[in-house]
């Protein structure tokens, strides 16, 4: 789908923006809402989360919008640095782009992505998260990244795949419209002239 530099940065823009929001509400509301509202007595998710000050991050309590901030700061930098490149380059060592049907290289593509970001966010979540109240320990940490690799990976395969990247290509289709039919403009010309 991206052509350029530029496109590559507004797709990865565009996917942690709704995969960051998606983990933070899967994570608060999913897998640790009932713990919250058990612990301070509030009645829904959004009460606990005030009740108790926030959630806790790096030993200390932070707002809702903080936690998404430093969480879309690290998976976009880890995504531009490591999971499109990467994904994309490993996808094409099972497929060729170009006589691979689009819907499958794509997949292969998002597969790849979220086997490598997956455990890569889990580890930096496990020390965003890691309980340093009571003293670090590594295998404390081993653990928590191996529970949190078990925790994320079904909601990230499956909600990349049917949810969030139809949904990104969508809008992405959307923004470069004019530079997408340039393309396909410009291959069936040229598939034309090879006729």
């Amino acid at each position: 789908m991206p052509r350029n530099q530029f496109q590559r940065m507004v797709f990865a823009f565009l996917t942690v923006l709704v995969t960051v929001h998606a983990y933070v509400f899967y994570s608060l509301y999913v897998v640790n809402g009932t713990t919250l509202m058990q612990v301070t007595g509030a009645d829904s998710v959004i009460h606990a989360l005030n009740a108790q000050g926030g959630v806790y991050m790096f030993g200390r309590m932070l707002p809702v919008w903080a936690i998404i901030l430093i969480e879309f700061v690290f998976a976009y930098g880890l995504e531009c640095v490591m999971g499109s490149p990467c994904s994309f380059k490993l996808a094409c060592k099972n497929f060729e782009p170009g006589k691979t049907h689009p819907v499958i290289f794509e997949t292969a593509i998002i597969c790849t992505t979220v086997g490598l970001m997956c455990p890569a966010m889990s580890f930096l979540a496990a020390w965003f998260y890691y309980p340093y109240y009571a003293g670090f320990n590594l295998f404390t940490l081993l653990a928590n990244w191996l529970k949190l690799v078990c925790l994320n990976f079904p909601f990230a395969f499956f909600s990349q795949l049917f949810f969030i990247q139809p949904l990104i290509r969508t809008v992405f289709k959307l923004l470069f419209r004019k530079d997408i039919e340039m393309a396909v403009q410009g291959s069936s010309n040229l598939q034309h002239s090879t006729v």
